[in-house]
């Protein structure tokens, strides 16, 4: 009754049985626990900004190399340069 209500946004019955094992355990939040680690995203105004910063410096960086300087993942300095700058790699070839 409930999937023909819900469709795909109900619960499985094993995700059911999970939070109501949860709750019996003293559970009282449904929201996520914090976890150990680097957060989600570090796709932050404040990391946009540094990487323009160290692009405007040198233009040459590559995305490992800025990833390190910034301690952020080379996946996030990628998508920073790709999507926010519109920035791609170029061969030395298309520079002639």
């Amino acid at each position: 009754m409930i999937k023909t209500a819900y469709k795909e946004d109900a619960l499985s019955d094993r995700q059911v049985f999970r939070w109501h094992k949860a709750f019996l355990d003293g559970r009282e939040e449904v929201d996520d626990e914090d976890r150990a680690g680097r957060p989600s995203t570090t796709t932050t105004a404040d990391n946009v900004t540094r990487v323009r910063e160290l692009l405007n410096s040198d233009r040459r960086l590559s995305v490992r190399l800025m990833a390190d300087m910034l301690n952020i993942p080379k996946t996030q300095v990628y998508e920073i340069v790709t999507n926010h700058f519109s920035m791609r790699k170029q061969s030395n070839n298309e520079h002639q």
